[in-house]
């Protein structure tokens, strides 16, 4: 049995959710930033 294309789905799918978690990070961060600048802007 050839156990390739197991290994190379399950290292894709890794890759593939770092990837996204690292873009939903990135988005999230912007968010709290702009949030944050907008509560300095009204005190």
């Amino acid at each position: 049995m050839n156990h390739w294309p197991f290994i190379l789905a399950a290292y894709g799918l890794t890759g593939l959710g770092t990837v996204v978690l690292t873009v939903w990070s990135y988005v999230s961060m912007r968010r709290a930033e702009a949030a944050v600048k907008q509560v300095d802007r009204d005190a």
